[in-house]
């Protein structure tokens, strides 16, 4: 059953049943009130018949009793007067002593009544020798007259039935008499009730109808919109028909779809915002090893999925064992500086909150609990940055990731404090920072590895070459001097031969290890091949390359290279050097310049060195420093 159908039954028991009830009642009281007359009717019929009859006897006997008084002459003539004016049917006068049967038959004497079938009332009197009978003649006429006046059906013995009354002869009411009374049958008062009945119950059928659709409508409409809302429809809106609890519903329910659209556009927005920040940060992974920049975005990506206010990426030192701040947004105070001097920011492992999750590895989300070095904030949700695990069993990969550093936010737009979902996306965004990082770093060592040498740990000469045209380059637009200086190991073939190839690696690292040591920050020192080395000057002349050769040079004679289990090796070197722009104008030609130089310093019979010299094509010497004699 609907609920329209249920509020129609509802409305119908609650209203047609109390006049249903009220029906029967009152039926009941008109059949009580009928019965009730008719019984009052009775009695009062009764009492009249018992006084009309009574009346009659005394009548009677009234006029048995005048005819007594007169003289035996004028009895008879007074008996005749008294019957013409109607005071007895007839008058007889017997002779006294002469017994009952002297005695109209059938008669009940008002004095002493017997039997049941009687045809006449009878009084009597008694004078002398005589007996005067005065009667009344008891037939229709007389019972219709007794009807008339009590308002009763009235019959001469009889069974009364449930519907009359019996009166039976005594002194004063010599007859037998049945008394009935016609009951009222309220058969129009029955119609117009159950008319009533019928009129009240359609009427209740068609209001509750009503009632029903008028309520039913309002919650249709509701559930219609809600069905449309499900299907995606947000601007579906309840009509509201009148201001009751169901207009208040209708209402409420349109603010909350109201409400929900202005929700899901928001979603729909800010999906589309991270879905873009997603692409770029995907976009950055993908296309650059700037670790900055990458961290930057993921930065970036992490404040608007969370909605906070500022945030900082801090990665750590192994060398130093502290935090260093990498990249920062809306930050303030001490921590408000630009990205080359955000570096200075540094934070022990340990200390703090950051420096705490940095050395537990486990997140951190509070408020009011920073150290005074660290960024001021009311909230904040601090995350470890670690290594991606590494699923190769090829590849070593250690229980627990390493700590590579720490993603904080800090202050959510709106003043709520973080929740578990904004952990949960910042440790997703911390994931991606870790992959990032992890990234790369692999990248750089495996950059390194492809442009080092192995045995030197200088760089090789793919990288010489990529190098050496990036100076050229920068010198020409600057308009300065580049060094290059070609070194070679004199005699390298007799140390291998002599103390074996181990030896002589040791002494390349050894020669490489004096080399960096020699060098300025932004000297850039090659293995080009076997036992000879570049190294790249620059902003310097050639008598800063001379200087610098003669001290590489002095640096490798004075200190022989000691072997574990074979003594010390000595050892020399022959340099070459060269100046861009003077005698060379692009790369190739200033290395070619500084090599020919190398063989000259050779030629004149090595641990020497020698500058180019463009003008005549011949390298010329520079000072010669105290030399030993080395066969090849």
């Amino acid at each position: 059953m609907t609920l329209r159908g249920r509020l129609t039954a509802a409305f119908l028991v609650v209203v047609l049943g109390p006049v249903l009830l009220g029906s029967i009642f009152v039926a009941l009281t008109v059949a009580t009130v009928s019965r009730e007359r008719a019984a009052e009717r009775l009695d009062h019929a009764a009492t009249t018949v018992r006084t009309g009859i009574s009346a009659i006897c005394r009548q009677l006997q009234a006029a048995a009793d005048a005819v007594a008084v007169v003289s035996a002459d004028d009895r008879s003539a007074v008996a005749r007067q008294l019957v013409a004016r109607g005071l007895a049917s007839d008058i007889q006068i017997f002779p006294s002593g002469s017994g009952e049967e002297s005695k109209p038959s059938r008669t009940g004497d008002c004095a002493a009544p017997a039997g049941t079938d009687t045809s006449a009332i009878v009084a009597t009197a008694t004078v002398a020798a005589q007996q005067i009978t005065a009667a009344q003649a008891v037939d229709d006429a007389f019972l219709a007259r007794l009807a008339a006046a009590s308002g009763a059906r009235i019959t001469l013995g009889g069974n009364p039935g449930a519907g009359g009354r019996e009166l039976s002869a005594g002194p004063g009411q010599p007859l037998p008499l049945t008394l009935t009374v016609s009951r009222s049958k309220p058969l129009f008062l029955y119609g117009v009730l159950l008319a009533v009945v019928i009129a009240a119950g359609f009427a209740s059928v068609l209001v509750a109808r009503w009632l029903a659709h008028t309520t039913t409508r309002p919650l249709g409409d509701l559930a219609w919109a809600a069905d449309q809302v499900a299907g995606g429809d947000l601007d579906t809106r309840v009509p509201i028909v009148r201001p009751d609890e169901l207009g208040r519903l209708a209402a409420t329910f349109n603010r909350m779809t109201r409400e929900l659209k202005a929700y899901v556009q928001a979603l729909t927005a800010s999906r589309d915002q991270l879905r873009g920040h997603l692409a770029i940060l995907g976009e950055t992974l993908s296309s650059t090893h700037d670790v900055d920049r990458i961290l930057q975005v993921i930065l970036r990506t992490a404040l608007a999925a969370t909605g906070a206010r500022s945030g900082l990426v801090l990665l750590l030192d192994p060398a130093g064992g502290q935090l260093v701040a990498r990249c920062a947004i809306g930050l303030t105070g001490a921590w408000d500086l630009p990205d080359d001097k955000l570096a200075t920011m540094r934070l022990p492992v340990g200390s703090g909150v950051l420096g705490a999750v940095a050395a537990a590895g486990e997140p951190r989300r509070g408020h009011g609990e920073l150290a005074s070095t660290e960024p001021p904030c009311r909230t904040y949700v601090a995350v470890p940055i670690r290594a991606p695990v590494v699923d190769d069993p090829l590849l070593p990969s250690e229980p627990t990731p390493a700590t590579l550093g720490v993603l904080a936010l800090y202050d959510r737009v709106g003043g709520d404090d973080f929740d578990d979902a904004d952990l949960r996306t910042l440790r997703t965004f911390a994931g991606q920072a870790g992959v990032a990082v992890h990234n790369v770093r692999v990248h750089e060592e495996a950059q390194r590895l492809s442009l080092t040498d192995p045995l030197t740990g200088l760089w090789n000469y793919r990288y010489l070459r990529e190098s050496l045209r990036r100076e050229v380059e920068r010198a020409s637009r600057f308009g300065r001097m580049l060094a290059v200086l070609v070194l070679d190991l004199d005699h390298f073939k007799e140390v291998n031969d002599t103390y074996g190839h181990a030896a002589g690696d040791a002494v390349l690292g050894e020669f490489a290890r004096r080399i960096r040591i020699g060098l300025r920050e932004v000297d850039v020192a090659f293995r080009q091949g076997g036992e000879e080395f570049v190294v790249l000057l620059p902003e310097t002349d050639a008598y800063g390359g001379a200087i610098v050769a003669e001290r590489l040079g002095a640096v490798v004679r004075d200190r022989p290279v000691p072997i574990e289990g074979r003594g010390a090796i000595p050892v020399t070197v022959s340099i070459g050097v060269a100046v861009f722009p003077e005698h060379g104008a692009d790369a190739q030609r200033v290395l070619q310049a500084a090599d020919d130089a190398l063989y000259a310093a050779k030629s004149a019979g090595r641990d020497t060195y020698r500058l180019a010299d463009p003008s005549v094509g011949v390298p010329t010497g520079g000072p010669q420093p105290p030399r030993q004699a080395h066969g090849r």
